[in-house]
C-alpha cells in the first residue's frame, strides 16, 4: 500500500485529499440534521411523517444527475437560495464547499436509516423509566437513548462518509470537474479514464477508492454489531 501511495502524482495526491476534506465537512455538517430527523422518525408520530420519510430517501432513489441538477438550481448563484446567499459571500456552485454540500445531499439518507434502526432499538421503557425519576426529555435523550444507541449513530457517519468519498453523479452536475477545487476521487477517476495513458492512474485511484469503502463498510458493520450487543445486554 505504501507503494501506491508514493506512486500517486500530485493531481492525484489533490484529488484524494480534496474527497478526503469534502467527505470529512459533509459528514459533520450533516451529522445534527441527521440524528434529529432519525429521533423524529424513530421516536414521534406527527402529520408529515411519511412525507418527510420519503423525502430523506429521496437522493437514494432519483439519478444523482438528477439531485446535482436540483442542487444546481437551488444553490446556484442564480438560484432560488444561492442568490441570496451569494450576496453575502456564501457560494456552493463550482466551489469545494457545493461538492460538500452534494455529498452530505446523497449520503444523508444512509445515515439518517442508520441512526434510525439504532434508536429504534433502545427500549422506550428505558426513557420512561428515566422521565419518571424527573428527567427531561433532553436529560433523557443524552443519558440514555443517546449513549445506547451511539455505536449505530457511528456507524450511520461512517456510511455517509464513504458514501461522500464515491459520490460522482451530483457532485459533477453541481460543481462540475475543476482540478484542485472540484474535482474528488471519482471525477479524477473519470478524467483519467478519458486521457491516453491514464489507465495506470485510474487504476491507482480505483484501488485506493475500494480499500477506503471496503474498510468503511467493515467499521460500520463492526459498530452495528455492537450496537445490537449492548441493546440486547439491557433487555
Amino acid at each position: 500500500m505504501s507503494d501506491l501511495f508514493s506512486a500517486l502524482t500530485q493531481d492525484e495526491w489533490r484529488a484524494l485529499t480534496l474527497s478526503l476534506k469534502v467527505s470529512v465537512v459533509a459528514t459533520l455538517a450533516s451529522l445534527p440534521l441527521g440524528l434529529w430527523v432519525a429521533w423524529l422518525l424513530a421516536r414521534r408520530e406527527f402529520p408529515g411523517r411519511s412525507l418527510l420519510d420519503g423525502l430523506v430517501h429521496l437522493p437514494l432513489v432519483l439519478p444523482p444527475v438528477v439531485t446535482g441538477y436540483l442542487l444546481l438550481l437551488a444553490f446556484g448563484r442564480r438560484g432560488t437560495f444561492g442568490a441570496a446567499l451569494a450576496e453575502i459571500g456564501i457560494v456552493f456552485s463550482f466551489r469545494w464547499t457545493g461538492a460538500a454540500l452534494a455529498c452530505a445531499v446523497m449520503g444523508f439518507p444512509l445515515m439518517v436509516r442508520a441512526m434510525r434502526l439504532s434508536i429504534e432499538a433502545v427500549d422506550q421503557g428505558l426513557e420512561q423509566a428515566a422521565a419518571t425519576l424527573g428527567a427531561s426529555p433532553l436529560a433523557v435523550f443524552a443519558t440514555v437513548t443517546l449513549p445506547l444507541s451511539l455505536p449505530g449513530i457511528l456507524a450511520g457517519a461512517v456510511l455517509a462518509f464513504a458514501k461522500a468519498m464515491g459520490e460522482f453523479g451530483a457532485t459533477i452536475t453541481f460543481v462540475s470537474n475543476i482540478p484542485g477545487e472540484t474535482q474528488t476521487l471519482p471525477s479524477a477517476i473519470y478524467t483519467l479514464t478519458q486521457v491516453p495513458g491514464g489507465e495506470a492512474g485510474a487504476m491507482r485511484l480505483t484501488v485506493i477508492a475500494v480499500v477506503v469503502a471496503m474498510g468503511a463498510l467493515l467499521v460500520s458493520e463492526w459498530l452495528a454489531r455492537r450496537a445490537r450487543r449492548r441493546v440486547e445486554g439491557l433487555a
